[in-house]
């Protein structure tokens, strides 16, 4: 046909049907488009375009008469031309009404176009060998393909953004409330406990109900300043109890107690090359003999772990069962772990070589970390070995296990 009408039969014309109606006289993409996957991905990025699902769902009805596959490419004929009749009955019933509204907001949206007949019939005929048809012209599908491919990726994009944050932020809400719990009971003389219990307790609620990203991120700027109070407040209590036992130690150095860690002489560790060096007052101490300096310098004191130890007690339960005594020092701590050990058949030089890398204490907290996941490790030794290689180069720190052993008992 030589001429292509661009007004609808007795429907009104603004500019949205104008600005269509011109980008269907551009040429089609070579390689066409995949009607399905025009679907798919119309339906990802439907509210980008002010689209809903049951637009959509008119929408598949159309392009389910065009019979190929692929629209475009070697087939230009995108013209289909069902009866209203015929579309309802692909749409199981849909009332008539309710198709002619949804086909309007397709054909304002541009992804369908009319081709009106001069009576307003849909129908295709053939003057040798040319065809001529009327009806709704699906050409906008192929064009807009990669426009709408898109607009597909920038949602999944925000969508997975989204549930990112909010899990992060009900990880962080679960924290709150735990470090709460633990801080109470360790300081119940601070009211502020019960703040990040409320705290925890109100963001809950709100992530019961469906949040915009703005309400996500102020919750989680709140539950930000909250743990770091609280993380603050622990550390101090933890500080201050460590100083009260080093002030205890210093006023009884002829304590017998020959497993005590605090009373063995210190020694300076040089972490280049992995050496230790004796100071010359240790060298020289009577405490210690030749024979003693020389396995004390491969397993004394280097850094404390860096999480209290009431947070260790309260994550890991399984050591107590090999615990005669109650743990309430770190010496007390490193004493289990030398029971455990042997039994989770980690060998004398692994546990050795933790010793001298993460230090006594921290070594004692990975054991017993360890054994509350025994049954997941195929080699303790080997893991323990490979835990003391990071810590050589410093790149070993205790807290993470013991969070996740956290996150696994509130999950």
């Amino acid at each position: 046909m030589e001429y292509t009408p661009v007004t609808p039969f007795r429907r009104t014309i603004d500019a949205a049907i104008l600005k269509h109606q011109a980008a269907t006289q551009e040429d089609l993409p070579p390689a066409g488009a995949n009607k399905w996957e025009v679907l798919r991905e119309l339906a990802a990025a439907r509210v980008a375009f002010g689209l809903s699902d049951r637009d959509l769902t008119v929408l598949q009805a159309l392009v389910s008469f065009h019979q190929a596959t692929i629209l475009g490419g070697n087939d230009s004929e995108l013209i289909v031309h069902p009866s209203n009749k015929a579309i309802c009955e692909r749409l199981n019933g849909m009332p008539c009404s309710t198709m002619r509204r949804h086909l309007s907001n397709l054909v304002q949206t541009g992804f369908v176009v009319r081709r009106d007949s001069p009576n307003g019939k849909r129908y295709a005929r053939r003057y040798g060998d040319e065809k001529v048809a009327f009806g709704f012209d699906l050409s906008p599908l192929v064009r807009r393909f990669q426009e709408v491919c898109e607009a597909a990726e920038t949602v999944r994009a925000a969508e997975e953004r989204y549930k990112r944050l909010r899990a992060t932020v009900s990880l962080m809400r679960r924290d709150l409330a735990g470090l709460a719990e633990y801080g109470r009971s360790l300081r119940p003389d601070q009211g502020v406990w019960d703040q990040f219990s409320d705290l925890a307790a109100l963001m809950a609620r709100d992530l019961r109900r469906k949040l915009e990203m703005e309400d996500l991120r102020r919750i989680e700027d709140a539950l930000g300043s909250a743990l770091d109070h609280a993380r603050g407040l622990l550390d101090g209590c933890e500080t201050e109890n460590m100083s009260t036992n080093d002030a205890v130690s210093e006023q009884h150095y002829q304590n017998s107690n020959k497993d005590s860690y605090d009373l063995e002489p210190r020694l300076e560790k040089a972490r280049d090359g992995g050496a230790v060096r004796e100071t010359p007052e240790v060298a020289n101490s009577p405490l210690c003999s030749e024979d003693e300096g020389n396995s004390t310098a491969t397993i004394d004191d280097q850094l404390m772990p860096n999480i209290p130890l009431g947070l260790v007690l309260a994550s890991c339960q399984e050591f107590k069962a090999y615990s005669e005594q109650p743990v309430r020092h770190w010496h007390d701590l490193v004493r289990v772990a030398d029971v455990v050990r042997p039994m989770m058949g980690i060998s004398p030089s692994a546990w050795d070589e933790a010793k001298r890398y993460m230090g006594p204490e921290e070594a004692s907290v990975v054991i017993v970390a360890m054994l509350e996941r025994f049954a997941d490790i195929r080699s303790p030794g080997g893991y323990l070995r490979t835990l003391s290689s990071k810590a050589a180069i410093g790149e070993f720190s205790c807290g993470p296990m013991i969070m996740a052993l956290m996150r696994r008992d509130a999950a």
